[in-house]
């Protein structure tokens, strides 16, 4: 029987940016589009999945960005302990998805084999391309490799029932997003295949990528593996916290329940 997981997504920093930054071309109505990071949690009675681990106070003060909270501390508000997290999904080795990964001692993280042969490899020669990543995160990941911490998965891959994760690329070469069995139905974690609901909806890519086309194909497999366009969640849309409930009082703004339907 599949499982059923609560699913959340947790901010814990923002960043301050224009439309034009958010599309390639730019947008002929320039004005604010502010970027909100999170990380996500998938829970059952069974098993924990957090999704990605962020960044530290540390890497926003380098790349200018606000840091809102340590995600280790956004999970504990859901009782969650960061020390005792088994499994972490990363999607990609953006700065912004695997920092802190040091603050899980006890998980194994899951990768696909082409985003660590993309960040090791020849494009990181080019600046464009190496720009979003951080080569002590990267060297850190390559490490857990020899303590055999990290599950490499060749393409799309069922890691626990009700929990799958896909190959996508696009954004980056080894780009994967994940898929969750909810009550509401099977919901997709889009992370960087669309940062915003309006990259996947109008069809217009965001400006860091590595293929253009994949970045376009891989919409349509978000949509395809989706219950439908509602149960897409992106990567870093504002929007995802007006959209969905808060788990209880106090934690607005903070975290929102996605395995629950939009309330907006």
């Amino acid at each position: 029987m599949t499982a059923v997981y609560e699913l959340y997504a947790i901010k814990y920093a923002h960043h301050e940016r224009r439309r034009s930054a958010n599309f390639i071309g730019g947008d002929p109505h320039d004005g604010p589009m502010p970027m909100d990071y999170f990380v996500w949690l998938a829970r059952s009675p069974e098993r924990t999945f957090v999704i990605d681990t962020g960044f530290n106070a540390e890497a926003a003060a380098r790349r200018k960005r606000e840091h809102v909270r340590c995600p280790t501390k956004g999970l504990a508000l859901l009782d969650v302990d960061a020390a005792k997290v088994r499994d972490v999904i990363i999607t990609h080795l953006h700065y912004d998805h695997v920092g802190n990964f040091d603050l899980f001692p006890a998980a194994t993280f899951h990768l696909q084999d082409r985003e660590m042969q993309f960040a090791t490899g020849r494009h990181m020669c080019a600046g464009v391309l190496r720009h979003s990543f951080d080569v002590e995160n990267v060297a850190g990941m390559v490490r857990a490799v020899y303590r055999e911490r990290v599950a490499f998965h060749d393409g799309d891959a069922e890691i626990a029932p009700g929990i799958s994760v896909h190959l996508v690329g696009g954004h980056t070469m080894g780009l994967q997003f994940v898929r969750v069995r909810t009550q509401r139905g099977w919901v997709v974690v889009a992370s960087d295949a669309s940062h915003y609901y309006e990259n996947m909806l109008q069809r217009r890519p965001y400006p860091t990528v590595f293929s253009v086309g994949g970045m376009i194909d891989g919409w349509g497999r978000l949509f395809a593996l989706a219950e439908s366009p509602d149960h897409i969640v992106p990567g870093h849309d504002p929007d995802v916290l007006r959209r969905y409930p808060a788990p209880r009082a106090g934690l607005e703004g903070i975290a929102v329940r996605l395995d629950v339907a939009p309330t907006a």
